[in-house]
């Protein structure tokens, strides 16, 4: 657990120590993408994110503003929806505008094309809790015991009462996480495959990734 202090909301004190995540409050607003790398391919992930900052070196200053790539080791489990095997979880914490998230983002076919390079090409496991929709597609794939998971949770909640239509989606029982439509990329809602799902009026086009071309991203090809 971690803290940032008491969260008070005192009017006496101007608000100076309400928590910054407050939705009261004009404190913090960002998103995060959180993946996880197994040991055995975290050399190869952080070479292809070198390749791509070598592109542009100022491609992951977006990243910068929110302290950067936070990396943190995490075990091996023997839980059913567990990681199986030792990696390293890199967290990615960017800024989108708070008015229209249909809005694109500075640079931000580098950061989705990390993205995609540890979701397709390293099987990178999602945090359950601080992802966009496309790390989720398929997900229960990447996990062995998925099955025996699912055979626990119709036993012990056979009426489906702490189910949602959001987790019958990623656990693969009913409907699929991503949404196809106009901008969707841009939300992380899927995957682009036409320009029409990244922002063509603003200059943003569905291209190949610049390391690992068989990423899709929306890349600012005009002004």
């Amino acid at each position: 657990m971690m803290s940032s202090g008491s969260c008070l909301d005192s009017i006496q004190d101007g608000l100076i120590t309400a928590c910054p995540w407050d939705p009261s409050i004009n404190g913090e607003f960002f998103l995060q993408t959180t993946l996880s790398i197994p040991l055995t391919h975290v050399k190869d992930f952080i070479n292809d994110i070198k390749a791509i900052v070598k592109i542009e070196p100022k491609s992951l200053c977006v990243l910068e503003g929110s302290n950067g790539i936070l990396m943190r080791y995490v075990t091996s489990s023997p839980a059913f929806l567990g990681k199986e095997k030792k990696a390293l979880d890199f967290d990615l914490t960017y800024y989108r505008s708070k008015d229209d998230p249909l809005t694109p983002r500075l640079y931000e076919d580098y950061v989705e094309e990390i993205e995609q390079i540890a979701i397709l090409k390293y099987e990178a496991l999602p945090h359950w809790g601080k992802n966009r929709n496309i790390a989720f597609d398929g997900v229960i794939r990447k996990y062995k015991n998925a099955n025996a998971f699912l055979k626990v949770k119709e036993r012990l909640d056979p009426l489906g009462l702490f189910s949602t239509e959001w987790t019958d989606q990623i656990l693969g029982l009913k409907g699929n996480v991503t949404i196809v439509k106009q901008g969707c990329a841009l939300e992380g809602l899927g995957i682009c495959s036409e320009d029409s799902h990244c922002a063509p009026n603003k200059g943003y086009m569905c291209q190949p990734g610049k390391v690992y071309r068989e990423a899709r991203v929306c890349t600012r090809v005009s002004a």
